[in-house]
This record gives structure tokens, sequence and C-alpha cells, in this order.
């Protein structure tokens, strides 16, 4: 039986060994040990509803491809999502997001090219299985 509330679903992944870095209105959302002391979100949630769902998030960063347009940054950031899809993830959205210099919010650092991606899934222990799965993919296109 999947986990009906956000609390379940907490309870759950803390159970089975994930972190949480946030709960958000519709998902958890898995942290990343940088290291002992540092956690980030790891760009891999949770999702509740009627059936569990895996969600995760690959970018790619403008300043990494300097003579690319954003279509072709775009295209970089899916291609980490290549095994994915052959798994059943379907691409949910994609988003440019700017990242700000923290002394100056009107000056902007980089631009990350965001790609979501799902999979709608049928029970607790397929739930688990594929969040393993997408955590350990790469997230983040290199040069």
């Amino acid at each position: 039986m999947p986990a009906s509330t956000l609390s379940e679903l907490k309870k759950l992944l803390l159970a089975e060994g994930f972190e949480v870095y946030r709960t958000l209105s519709d998902r958890v959302v898995l942290a990343d040990r940088v290291r002992d002391n540092l956690i980030m979100d790891s760009g891999v949630s949770a999702r509740i509803g009627p059936e569990p769902r895996v969600h995760f998030v690959v970018r790619a960063q403008g300043s990494d491809f300097p003579t690319e347009s954003a279509p072709e940054i775009f295209e970089r950031a899916r291609l980490l999502a290549r095994d994915a899809m052959t798994r059943n993830y379907r691409e949910v959205g994609a988003n440019s997001v700017d990242v700000h210099d923290p002394g100056d919010r009107s000056q902007t650092l980089d631009v990350w090219h965001e790609v979501a991606f799902e999979k709608t899934l049928a029970s607790d222990s397929e739930l688990l299985s594929e969040l393993r799965y997408a955590f350990s993919l790469e997230k983040t296109a290199a040069r």
C-alpha cells in the first residue's frame, strides 16, 4: 500500500536510510550528503498522490557551454536522462534558472538549464528502488 500522506512517506524514506532535505506540499525532497556536516538538495524527490512517483532534475550550466544556445544546453541536460527514459521516465518540465550574486541580486552569475523527469509507480517497494536509481544518476552535465 503506497504511503498516503507526506508524514507516512517521510517515515518510510527515513526508515529506508534516505536523508530528507525538505518537505514540500506534494513531495519529500531527498538530501545529498556532501560532507559530514553539509547536506544539499539532491534533485530527487518522492511525490505522493494516487500512485507514488519519483521526480528528478538534471541540469547544464550555461557558463560551462558559453558558445552554445539555450536549446543546445537543454539537450546536454536531457542526455543525462537517456537511460532513465528507457526505464519509462518522462520529461515533465524544462526551466532556466538565473543564479544571482548573493551580494548583489541585480547581477546574474550563471544560468542553469534544468529538465525535470518523473515516473509513476505501482508500489512502495518500486518507489524505493527507483529512488535509489534516480539518486545514482549524474545530475549535472560536464564540459
